[in-house]
């Protein structure tokens, strides 16, 4: 019965409320601080000790009473127990603290979700509408509490019904992760952000963009303002506008956000706006990929600040880490990683007469003939458009749907270059089938739900979809591998992280440097990270910091190091992929190459297949 009593301020149990009232273990209590405790169950509100101490006090001495009267305690040590003050080491608890606070929340989210109904959500947001319908019709997580009352029709309440919600996590990957973004983050990439925006007009916006005027920086901060819960509040109680900028113009105590903790200070509400802005974001998820189950989940730098989930909730352009998509595309239409495009710039017409010439970041072996494997090892944008051109963007959607993505995806050409917004969850479930031979799995963030008595309500098991066929698996895991090995992935077999594992993977950077990507597998775990400002028009000017490369790899990186360096996790650097015997990645059928030989010879598939 302790164990499920509400003892306030969302103290649910007695090792709760031991934490809440004393900073301790139920183990640990003093028999005076058990005492007020146990005399709360009588009526928590009347004999609170925070707001009504004599009463809370007098309760205790009760309790000591019939202690003392059943010969727990002597009548000495009733005397001397009952003449001490309360004294209470009072924490309120804070569901934005502890290990995985944006899992958790989300977790919550889902689990008291209600049948989505359109006219719920604004006229504009179709796509959240959409996805939530999905969501309710495929994922029994969603909106459990909907659809499990209890056996007297009643609804569960997570905090007070005693339900036990066993997790995916794995705390071990879930420190690391955090322990990665923390490193990264805060000891590399926000401090350079902050060097190329010192001193700069419209800082964190950036300079090297004709369209952010101060005209337009001031709408997005007026914009964000409106956001705010001091602006909701102020209009909700009548305030005028001139008022609320007054209330926003007016310095005032508060704390703000720093890698290194809160720092408490004085400023106006409206720049402590500015202050947030100027903090890049994140988003990484871990996951098996054979079971589903998520292992690590990380969706900002901070819960108490950010609360904005950039692995569920946020969707954001993906760059280049749609090519594996297109790429498995054309492996299924007969393609092979030997297949030859000129390596030029097209340039396409539509029956408008407008014209698309795909740029490409780099210039190696412009006007030469390429195979398709050196294509996606150094992510060429002009041999995606020539691949494109030979398919079907309406086919191409049909693929990424195929690999479980809900997010809206526009039948054009541009598709195959990535400028669709896709949550890293999304991304991180489809990149499951280049690590488990073309099954793609859906993430499960509860393995099961058991009720006060022990009793299983619930349990979840995977759902696997096959998305590749046999051959163009093969063929599209072979190109990714070399995407680590020789390509824009590399970087991570280079210090400090060292990796030595077989490791596939996109990169992905896009326009203006808005968003960096780093997609990643090995066959035991696949990863996603992706880092950007909290708008579009917030990021680095140059590539050197600014591409996926710099922005997202090294928190792959910093986490990959962090698993293999614990034995006490399943994960080995000697895991791998199993290819068949002697199959000849080009043409699909049987050669004399040993396929130990063909695996290691990845990084020279350039020379081999020129």
């Amino acid at each position: 019965y302790l164990n499920q009593f509400d003892f306030l301020y969302n103290a649910v149990g007695i090792k709760s409320a031991a934490w809440v009232y004393f900073g301790k273990e139920p183990k640990d209590l003093k028999v005076e601080e058990a005492a007020l405790l146990v005399g709360m169950v009588k009526n928590p509100s009347y004999y609170n000790p925070v707001r009504k101490p004599e009463r809370a006090l007098g309760r205790r001495n009760v309790v000591l009473n019939l202690m003392k009267e059943n010969d727990m305690i002597t009548k000495e040590e009733y005397d001397s127990l009952a003449a001490l003050p309360i004294k209470l080491d009072f924490h309120r608890v804070d569901h934005k603290e502890g290990t995985a606070p944006y899992f958790r929340e989300q977790i919550r989210l889902m689990m008291q979700a209600k049948k989505p109904v359109r006219s719920d959500y604004p006229s504009w947001d179709d796509q959240t509408y959409r996805t939530d319908s999905i969501s309710w019709e495929r994922n029994p997580l969603y909106g459990w509490i909907e659809k499990n009352p209890k056996p007297d029709g009643s609804k569960y309440d997570i905090y007070t019904d005693g339900l036990k919600i066993h997790t995916s996590i794995d705390s071990r990957m879930q420190q690391y992760a955090e322990e990665a973004v923390a490193e990264h983050m805060g000891g590399y990439l926000q401090p350079a952000f902050d060097r190329e925006k010192k001193g700069t007009k419209n800082a964190p916006y950036s300079t090297n963009r004709t369209e952010i005027s101060e005209i337009r920086v001031n709408h997005l901060i007026r914009n964000a303002m409106k956001l705010t819960d001091r602006y909701r509040m102020m209009k909700k109680a009548g305030a005028s506008m001139e008022e609320i900028k007054t209330a926003f113009s007016t310095p005032r105590e508060m704390k703000v956000f720093s890698y290194t903790g809160p720092i408490d200070t004085v400023m106006t509400p409206m720049d402590s706006l500015l202050h947030q802005k100027k903090f890049l974001r994140t988003g990484f998820m871990a996951m098996d990929p054979v079971n589903g189950q998520v292992k690590a989940y990380v969706g900002g730098p901070n819960f108490s600040f950010f609360q904005y989930d950039m692995v569920s909730q946020g969707r954001r352009q993906i760059g280049s880490t749609m090519k594996p998509f297109l790429y498995t595309y054309a492996m299924e239409e007969g393609f092979t990683p030997c297949s030859m495009f000129s390596n030029t710039q097209p340039v396409f017409t539509d029956e408008l007469g407008r014209t698309w010439a795909p740029r490409n970041a780099g210039s190696a072996r412009v006007g030469e003939d390429v195979d398709l494997r050196w294509a996606l090892t150094n992510s060429n944008n002009w041999i995606s458009a020539r691949l494109i051109s030979q398919l079907s963007p309406e086919e191409l959607v049909r693929t990424i749907q195929n690999f479980g993505v809900t997010s809206r995806l526009d039948p054009v050409m541009s598709l195959c270059l990535g400028p669709a917004d896709i949550s890293v969850k999304e991304m991180v479930s489809a990149y499951t089938a280049f690590s488990n031979k073309g099954m793609r799995v859906d993430p499960i963030f509860v393995t099961s739900i058991t009720d006060s008595n022990g009793n299983v309500i619930s349990e979840f098991t995977p759902r696997h979809t096959e998305v590749i066929s046999e051959t163009a698996y093969w063929r599209i895991l072979s190109m990714l591998l070399g995407v680590v090995d020789s390509g824009t992935g590399n970087r991570i077999r280079r210090a400090p992280y060292n990796l030595t594992a077989q490791t596939g993977g996109k990169t992905g950077t896009t326009n203006y440097n808005a968003d960096g990507w780093f997609m990643a597998f090995t066959p035991r775990l696949v990863a996603g990270t992706w880092v950007g400002g909290e708008e579009r028009f917030i990021h680095f000017n140059g590539m050197a910091n600014g591409q996926g490369a710099s922005m997202a790899l090294p928190i792959y990186g910093l986490f990959m190091k962090k698993v293999y360096g614990d034995s006490s996790l399943p994960y080995r650097q000697t895991d791998r992929f199993e290819f068949p015997a002697n199959v000849d990645l080009c043409s699909g059928e049987f050669s004399d190459i040993p396929v130990e030989d063909a695996a290691a010879d990845i990084s020279m598939a350039e020379d081999v297949f020129d």
